[in-house]
C-alpha cells in the first residue's frame, strides 16, 4: 500500500467504539476534525502516557471542533477497563482485525531486542472537516504529543 501524504483524502474507516457503537469517519466530515491516533496496547507505559495527555487536552481540543480517537487492535473490553482507569473522555477504537492500521499503514514490522514481529506504529492523524489528512506525526514521543496535536489543530480554524 502506498504511504499516505498531508493534502490527500483520509481513509474511510468504520470500526467498533469501546461503548460497542460502529464509529465512521464519514460521521464527523463537515461536522469535527478528527485526530485519529494509533497506539500498540491499553495499559502499557507510553500508551497510558499517551492517552492520559490526550485526556488532559481534551476540553481544549474540543473547543477546536475536534474529536479525539484512539485505536487499538485492544477488544473493546480492554478499551472499558483502560477508559475506566484512567478517566479517559474519549473514543477508542477496537481494531481487533487491524483494518484500519492497515488502511493508515501503521500495521508493519517492528523490531525489539533484534527479534522482529508484526505490531501497530505509534502514528497519529489529523483530519480537516473536508475529510483531508492535514498533519502526520510519524514519530509520536508520548509525553507531551497531546499538547503538540493542539498546536496545529489550532492552525486549522
Amino acid at each position: 500500500m502506498a504511504k499516505l501524504k498531508e493534502g490527500i483524502k483520509a481513509p474511510a474507516f468504520s470500526a467498533t467504539a469501546h461503548c460497542g457503537e460502529k464509529i465512521s469517519l464519514k460521521s464527523f466530515l463537515g461536522k469535527k476534525n478528527v485526530v485519529l491516533y494509533f497506539y500498540p496496547k491499553d495499559n502499557t507505559p507510553g500508551c497510558t502516557v499517551e492517552a492520559c495527555g490526550f485526556a488532559k487536552a481534551n476540553k481544549k481540543i474540543e473547543n477546536q471542533d475536534t474529536v479525539v480517537i484512539g485505536v487499538s487492535p485492544d477488544s473493546t473490553a480492554s478499551h472499558n477497563k483502560f477508559i475506566d482507569k484512567f478517566k479517559l473522555p474519549f473514543i477508542l477504537i477496537s481494531d481487533e482485525d487491524k483494518a484500519v492500521c492497515k488502511a493508515y499503514g501503521v500495521w508493519a514490522k517492528k523490531k525489539l531486542y533484534g527479534r522482529e514481529y508484526m505490531g501497530v506504529l505509534r502514528q497519529t492523524f489529523v483530519i480537516g472537516k473536508k475529510g483531508n489528512i492535514e498533519k502526520i506525526y510519524e514519530t509520536v514521543k508520548p509525553d507531551g504529543h497531546a499538547e503538540e496535536v493542539l498546536e496545529f489543530i489550532k492552525t486549522l480554524g
